[in-house]
């Protein structure tokens, strides 16, 4: 079911004035989550697909306008609106410059603020192709195709940085569609050995009766078929790289050639006595537990140590789900060619954030690809639209659950107060639980498995705690 409310994310230091905001625009349909530092606002904005942000220019630690410029980055298509007591015309023009949509200075009216909101929301759905054209999503640190800023995606760069200059072996695991392929190109195109060939062999993609042939080579007459010499990849691969994918699913026999090879680099074609010597880099890839494998008798051990050098493993989409907004704009970027001369209706398209929610909700089984194949698709299906839509993505991606707005619990090092800490916990669940009852107590003592009158007891003693946040 479309979710008609939008969700603010509310950036403040000054608690009464947050907790004040906060409830006028609750009063006012949106939902509201609070942060009151950018530590947290950045944290938050890692997790969840808002539709504005409203943060104050000053605050202690990450300022408003790192804030800023960091939601826009995620978020081509979110709508920012600043606040600051410093209500200088520089002040104004440098967030204008970072991608605020307007600019409120204190003090002032709810109703300003208000007006702001509408006025912004209104001028995005709009002009929603002139916000793509002010973002710049993508950071690639220098490796062609790989995608992301979460901590994880961090590690596996920082990993790989270190280890393309080297010659050694590395073997690749992860799931389908982890891109393991994009990451040993990435290794070959940041090596020593970038001016020479990437050569890829799927193991698994080739029958084993020609799969020794294609990895060796032949010469004329060596079996039925073969008319004349034939260069293997691995010769193909000489003063390169070799990428065997699927390794896992070579037969015993295979895999003993395949260790003599790589222990002595040299090997013969099939048919031939010839001793061929190779200087080969390999890189191995698998979506199987070759160290199972290893267990139950289905690969050789020695070989799975000569190919577990460096290992590199490749997370899962959907334990790096704050790299979903970077995925969809670089594969945007991709399918339309990323060219701003081109009319309007041909540019990339912008996905809405209730879109955008769908999809950092889904756990996708197929990962990066599956990612891939859905963005493809909603472009097709959106048509002459500037704006990607949750019809337009697949059925199982729709009926994808939304989360909540994440409540980052911390524990600062002068520790906490626990019973203030749970009553706003229970505050915000009964707040959020009225809002999605339309302030109906009864139900809203239903969604939470209480009595009405034992809420309504709650809601008295809630409204004597002062709130803090």
């Amino acid at each position: 079911m479309p979710d008609s409310q939008k969700h603010i994310l509310l950036v403040e230091d000054e608690a009464p004035l947050r907790a004040a905001i906060a409830e006028q625009l609750a009063d006012r349909g949106y939902r509201v989550e609070q942060a009151d530092s950018g530590e947290a606002a950045i944290a938050r904005l890692a997790e969840f697909a808002y539709d504005v942000i409203i943060t104050d220019l000053r605050l202690p630690g990450i300022s408003g306008s790192d804030i800023l410029e960091a939601a826009v980055d995620r978020y081509p298509d979110i709508v920012a609106i600043v606040v600051t007591g410093f209500g200088t015309v520089k002040d104004a023009v440098e967030a204008i410059k970072r991608g605020a949509w307007d600019f409120v200075s204190k003090p002032f009216q709810i109703d300003e603020l208000l007006h702001a909101l509408d006025s912004a929301l209104e001028q995005r759905r709009l002009k929603s192709e002139n916000a793509y054209l002010r973002a710049q999503l993508e950071e690639r640190y220098g490796f062609e195709g790989i995608v992301g800023k979460s901590p994880a995606m961090k590690r596996l760069l920082q990993l790989l940085e270190t280890v393309a200059p080297t010659s050694s072996t590395i073997l690749i695991t992860g799931e389908t569609g982890t891109g393991k392929e994009v990451a040993a190109r990435s290794i070959h195109h940041n090596s020593p050995r970038r001016t020479q060939r990437f050569v890829a062999l799927n193991c698994s993609a080739i029958p084993e009766t020609l799969l020794e042939a294609e990895l060796f080579g032949h010469v004329r007459g060596a079996f039925t078929g073969a008319v004349g010499n034939r260069q293997g990849r691995l010769e193909q691969a000489h003063k390169g790289t070799l990428f065997l994918d699927e390794v896992g699913t070579m037969s015993i026999a295979l895999q003993t050639k395949l260790l003599r090879a790589l222990q002595e680099r040299e090997f013969e074609r099939i048919g031939d006595s010839h001793t061929i010597k190779v200087d080969v880099r390999v890189i191995a890839a698998t979506n199987g537990d070759l160290a199972r494998m290893v267990a139950d008798g289905t690969f050789r051990e020695d070989l799975y140590y000569r190919l577990n050098v460096i290992p590199v493993q490749l997370p899962p989409l959907r334990d790096r789900k704050d790299d979903i907004p970077l995925l969809v704009q670089h594969f945007l970027d991709k399918l339309a060619g990323h060219d701003a001369a081109k009319p309007s209706a041909e540019r990339p398209k912008t996905v809405s954030q209730e879109a955008m929610r769908r999809l950092m909700a889904y756990e996708w089984p197929g990962n990066v690809r599956q990612l891939e194949n859905a963005v493809e698709r909603a472009i097709a299906l959106s048509g002459g639209r500037t704006q990607i839509d949750v019809a337009d993505l697949p059925t199982e991606i729709q009926q994808a659950e939304e989360p909540v707005m994440p409540s980052a619990v911390t524990l600062p090092e002068e520790g906490v107060d626990l019973d203030r800490f749970i009553a706003n916990i229970e505050r915000d669940l009964i707040q959020r639980s009225l809002e999605r009852t339309g302030g109906n107590k009864g139900a809203a003592a239903r969604l939470l498995g209480l009595k009405r009158t034992t809420l309504v007891e709650k809601l008295k003693r809630l409204d004597r705690t002062p709130p803090h946040l």
